[in-house]
């Protein structure tokens, strides 16, 4: 059952701030009270019943429920026409492929990426170009912050407490960007997944800060390839031991020199697998080698190891606006896999 309750306090904006701040309810920013009145209007926005629970989130293992998220989204400065993308984003982190549990409790600094495809991103103004990582924009803010509340106040993440992280990074408190699907050469992600054009989806995924991936002079796919072949094979990573699914999230103008050379998508994964690699010696020397499940065997003759077990194991999206720079999202590693889910109705209908 959920554990949502009614509280009374002082009509009085700083007391409430200090009240929520002192339960340790909120991410340590000011949030918007969540009132009756605005929980009301945040559930009209989806036809989930209040009471409708989607599962339990780890690693207190609290109760989802609609309601629950409702308040959450509110606190975050969410509208209610956001509130969908919010529900089925933590669908996805449910789901048990995900490991929200390991994504929450880790020293790793992790958290869950909210990327949104289809027409939904453009009507609600999730950003997909400049900045597309950062701030300015309340779709993305909003978005990205309710998922973070819920996982404080539902799943239990508190910093030190059962959140881990050794450090933790400025995306904890917000982490939710919009694919650039117009200045994208390739298909975007959700048709590569299986959805159609018209269909708008959330793909959840456990990644770190966006690493840059600066080229400013090459003009050849050549010359970009190697750059982010350096730049990605390194020891101090999660995915140089325990894979997983990491995400290369190229700039529209890297993306364009790699298609007008004839690279799609699978070419760029093979190339990267076979050729952002570590030498052996040194892959075995520091990082993680020999930790329990840091899949030591899968390259048993190897004299040089993959940053991805296999190469349909790198997410590849193209975001952000114009310049030559791309970015890399390592990620929590083999304990944790994306999920893509549609924004949907309760019955399941997209939106």
């Amino acid at each position: 059952m959920s554990d949502v309750r009614r509280i009374a306090l002082d009509d009085d904006l700083d007391a409430i701030q200090d009240w929520f701040y002192e339960q340790g309810l909120t991410d340590g920013l000011p949030i918007v009270p969540p009132t009756p009145e605005r929980v009301a209007r945040m559930l009209a926005a989806t036809d989930f019943e209040p009471s409708d629970e989607l599962g339990l989130m780890g690693p207190r293992w609290g109760v989802a429920s609609i309601e629950s998220l409702a308040i959450n989204a509110v606190m975050a400065g969410c509208k209610p026409a956001y509130f969908p993308v919010v529900i089925a984003a933590v669908q996805a982190m449910l789901e048990e492929k995900f490991n929200l549990y390991g994504v929450q409790a880790t020293t790793h600094p992790c958290a869950p990426l909210v990327i949104v495809n289809g027409p939904l991103a453009a009507e609600l103004g999730v950003n997909a170009r400049y900045n597309v990582f950062g701030q300015g924009f309340r779709a993305n803010a909003t978005i990205g912050r309710a998922i973070r509340l819920a996982l404080i106040n539902v799943g239990g993440g508190a910093p030190g407490v059962l959140d881990r992280a050794t450090h933790g990074m400025p995306s904890k408190y917000s982490f939710c960007i919009a694919e650039n699907e117009e200045e994208n050469p390739w298909e975007p992600l959700h048709i590569e997944r299986g959805f159609a054009a018209e269909v708008s989806t959330v793909t959840i995924g456990a990644c770190e800060n966006p690493h840059n991936l600066n080229d400013h002079i090459s003009n050849t796919s050549d010359g970009i390839l190697t750059m982010i072949c350096s730049s990605i094979a390194a020891i101090g990573t999660n995915n140089a031991y325990l894979y997983g699914e990491p995400i290369l999230c190229l700039g529209p103008e890297h993306a364009a020199i790699l298609a007008r050379d004839g690279y799609d998508k699978t070419k760029i994964r093979r190339h990267l697998f076979e050729h952002a690699r570590i030498p052996r010696e040194q892959w075995q020397s520091a990082g993680m080698f020999g930790m329990p499940g840091s899949g030591n065997n899968h390259f048993p003759d190897a004299t040089a190891l993959p940053m991805f077990r296999k190469p349909e194991y790198l997410m590849i999206i193209v975001a952000g606006g114009a310049g030559r720079h791309s970015v890399w999202l390592p990620t929590f590693g083999a304990g944790s896999r994306s999920v893509t889910r549609p924004i949907a109705r309760r019955d399941g209908t997209p939106l």
